[in-house]
């Protein structure tokens, strides 16, 4: 189901809750761009015997370059055991720690967070980064319902300290909060819901590290909803700012409200002195009377961070999923080397629903990294290298 939102006081517009309007994302139109490569049944390999693994994100030097140590990538993804419908691995997601070889074999290395060390239920995605002293490490992440509570959908941005060692990231400390939705810019909502509609929930979520060469700061970009607003399409990008006292939250980047209700997974790469935010959405998360696109990633670029933005190739639409298999790949990543990662999610479906097909749920779901494929960046346009 979907709650009804209204602003943190009627007395209150934009203006006076912000100090910077967020762009808006509001497409009226898509050009044409390369879809991503067909998945066939070669490229579903699963990584992790008796695990499904979705959403993932690599660990990053500060300036967003992918880190290699001992020879090796060091990649987080959500992780769950196999169910017979995959749609219950939200409920029991853990972050699991794997490495890529230079050959392409995978390694791995357990959990990355040790039990019982998590302030929630289910931990969901985020982003991790090497600092530059070549040994602290940051994994930024979601925490999903509160440990020892009622069963929710709430949502919390939490940081963990630790360590580079031989054996990849670890010796993880305590999680800390960083910021606190505050139920003006940002719905503030506990969400004990039952069950909600697939992509009506409310979101504070998907921490992405990014450190500003402009300025020196570093940031925190996350999926987000808008608070000031009564449409239940509200989605929008989000920002945090780290100052010497500490996390601050910062108003918006962009907002979906009308448009979209998820703007998922946010990151920024920097290329050729413009700022490119990609995020990844999905045709039912459309407002109804909105321009729906495909499963896809979207973006838009900027002259800097603050903005204005503005949707890349006409209506933000980069990398769209193949017509004929809507939903084969999902949770798209851009690393700084312009690479995109992604997970196989329903494919080789042929035209076939789950809601006429639920033998397929387990029989399609792919639970495995996607192919990677590489983007090609030319001011306002920006897309698959073919």
């Amino acid at each position: 189901m979907t709650a009804d939102f209204t602003p943190a006081s009627p007395t209150l517009s934009m203006q006076t809750i912000v100090s910077r309007m967020p762009s808006r994302w509001e497409p009226h139109g898509y050009d044409p761009v390369p879809e991503i490569p067909l998945v066939t049944a070669a490229d579903v390999v699963p990584i992790l015997p008796g695990f499904d693994v979705w959403d993932c994100w690599p660990l990053a030097h500060e300036d967003g370059r992918t880190v290699v140590h001992e020879g090796r990538t060091w990649w987080f993804f959500l992780s769950a055991p196999c169910f017979d419908d995959p749609h219950e691995r939200h409920d029991v997601a853990r972050i699991r720690l794997l490495s890529q070889g230079a050959t392409g074999d995978w390694r791995d290395h357990g959990n990355a967070l040790p039990d019982g060390l998590s302030p929630g239920t289910r931990e969901w995605a985020g982003s991790a980064v090497l600092m530059d002293d070549g040994v602290s490490v940051c994994l930024f992440y979601t925490v999903a319902g509160r440990r020892g509570g009622v069963f929710s959908y709430e949502q919390r941005l939490f940081e963990v300290p630790g360590r580079m060692g031989a054996q990849g990231p670890g010796h993880w400390g305590t999680p800390r909060e960083i910021v606190v939705a505050d139920g003006m810019r940002y719905v503030a909502d506990r969400q004990e819901i039952a069950n909600p509609v697939p992509g009506s929930i409310k979101a504070f979520r998907d921490p992405a590290w990014f450190r500003d060469p402009a300025t020196g700061l570093a940031h925190i970009v996350f999926t987000g909803s808008a608070a000031w607003t009564q449409d239940s399409h509200n989605g929008l990008v989000g920002l945090a700012t780290k100052t010497p006292q500490g996390w601050v939250l910062d108003d918006p980047l962009v907002e979906a409200i009308g448009t979209n209700n998820e703007m998922e997974r946010p990151c920024v790469v920097l290329r050729d002195g413009l700022y490119y935010l990609f995020w990844s959405t999905q045709r039912h998360t459309f407002a109804p009377g909105a321009l729906a696109g495909p499963n896809g990633l979207y973006g838009m670029v900027a002259p800097a961070l603050t903005g204005p933005w503005r949707a890349l190739n006409g209506g933000g639409l980069v990398a769209p999923n193949p017509a004929g298999e809507a939903g084969q790949t999902y949770s798209w990543w851009v690393t700084g080397e312009g690479a995109v990662w992604s997970f196989i999610d329903y494919w080789g479906m042929k035209g076939r629903g789950l809601a006429d097909h639920p033998e397929l749920r387990r029989a399609q779901f792919g639970g495995a990294p996607a192919p990677v494929f590489q983007l090609a960046f030319d001011g306002d346009r920006v897309s698959i290298v073919q």
